[in-house]
């Protein structure tokens, strides 16, 4: 039944198969809700069990303007929520979208940089949100690919397999 649905909303270009807009604009809001469902569960949560009243937790996603202390529990509610929605992202785009999760990774993190421009009022200056980012899109690229290949290793093409095609 999905192959079908798959295979309906595919178009050859070039011999290789791209999905229609239509399913990867809806392939992208699922992404964006699951992420960001994802990363006010993963505040909510190191709100509670770090026991931090000060926090914003509407705003948590977009600000960076928490100063960098390991002593600071609003920078750990940060960091942790961060690096936790991006690896379990990952894993939640791959059931999504099946394939190609480093793109829809990449997207969601442009437009999480644009919303928070926008939300913010300025552009993130602060390293050490770079650095989180960076390393949480990594993170979700990994296990994203991991999770893909595990679930849908039969759908994989090996280049052994294309020198006799």
């Amino acid at each position: 039944m999905k192959g079908d649905f798959s295979r309906k909303h595919q178009q050859m270009v070039g011999g290789r198969r791209f999905k229609s807009k239509k399913v990867v604009l809806q392939n992208l809001l699922m992404c964006m809700v699951c992420f960001y469902s994802l990363y006010y569960i993963a505040v909510s949560l190191c709100v509670g069990l770090l026991r931090v009243h000060e926090i914003n937790s509407l705003l948590a996603p977009f600000d960076y303007t928490t100063q960098p202390s390991w002593q600071n529990p609003k920078y750990l509610v940060s960091v942790i929520s961060t690096e936790v929605t991006y690896v379990l992202g990952g894993l939640v785009f791959a059931w999504i979208v099946e394939e190609w999760v480093w793109d829809y990774a990449i997207t969601v993190t442009l437009l999480h940089i644009a919303m928070t421009v926008a939300v913010m009022s300025d552009f993130p200056s602060a390293e050490h949100w770079w650095i989180a980012l960076g390393s949480g899109l990594v993170m979700m690229i990994f296990a994203g690919q991991l999770m893909a290949y595990k679930l849908f290793r039969s759908n994989f093409v090996y280049p052994a397999e294309l020198q006799n095609f």
